[in-house]
């Protein structure tokens, strides 16, 4: 599943943490942040998620890249928050978001995609004695795993054909060639899929 091509070779320290291991404490950072539910922490993880780009031998532009993607959606969050709750709170999520998504983001940068497949598969033989095949669920998991990057490069694509056509100020001419892009990536994935035969046995 080389396809899902989120990994950077590298050399620093959280590359030779078991995947196992970095999904946990990805899990435990959310469920602290959540729980937490302080705008002041949240900031505090959101710089740390900044920080640990460049400390385990990132370029710090791949965080930027990530930011540059989810400010629309951080906006929206806020704008809706102000307008109909609390600063704070708006403060509070987006910077949730925000830090989730970054940390998240390391985590498939230092990890091989072999190592999650193998995770995910070992994650799901108990679900064998239900009829489960540990193997399919290995392959959704990584499917889910390539949208992040192909949502990005949708999302990229249009905007340069937006300012091309010397659009301006209407972003929601956006969203129709982010779908028709979406949905060609995606059929261009059913068919490696078909074409390595990997959709045989759910036919029969």
């Amino acid at each position: 599943m080389s396809v899902v091509g989120l990994f950077v070779p590298g050399t620093g320290p959280l590359y030779r943490v078991p995947a196992g291991a970095k999904l946990l404490g990805l899990l435990v950072v959310g469920v602290g942040l959540v729980a937490a539910a302080d705008h002041r922490i949240a900031l505090g993880a959101l710089a740390v998620s900044l920080l640990l780009y460049p400390v385990v031998g990132l370029a710090p532009a791949r965080a930027w890249g990530v930011l540059r993607v989810l400010w629309p959606f951080l906006l929206a969050i806020a704008l809706f928050q102000i307008l109909f709750g609390e600063w704070e709170t708006a403060v509070r999520l987006c910077a949730q978001l925000a830090a989730l998504v970054l940390f998240a983001n390391v985590v498939t940068l230092t990890t091989r995609v072999r190592e999650m497949l193998d995770l995910f598969e070992r994650m799901a033989r108990p679900l064998r004695h239900v009829g489960v095949n540990p193997d399919r669920v290995a392959l959704v998991l990584a499917l889910t795993i390539r949208s992040i990057p192909m949502v990005a490069a949708a999302w990229r694509m249009a905007q340069e054909g937006y300012r091309a056509r010397g659009l301006s100020g209407r972003p929601h001419l956006l969203v129709v060639p982010v779908i028709v892009q979406l949905l060609r990536m995606a059929d261009a994935t059913g068919e490696a899929l078909v074409a390595r035969g990997i959709d045989e046995d759910t036919r029969t």
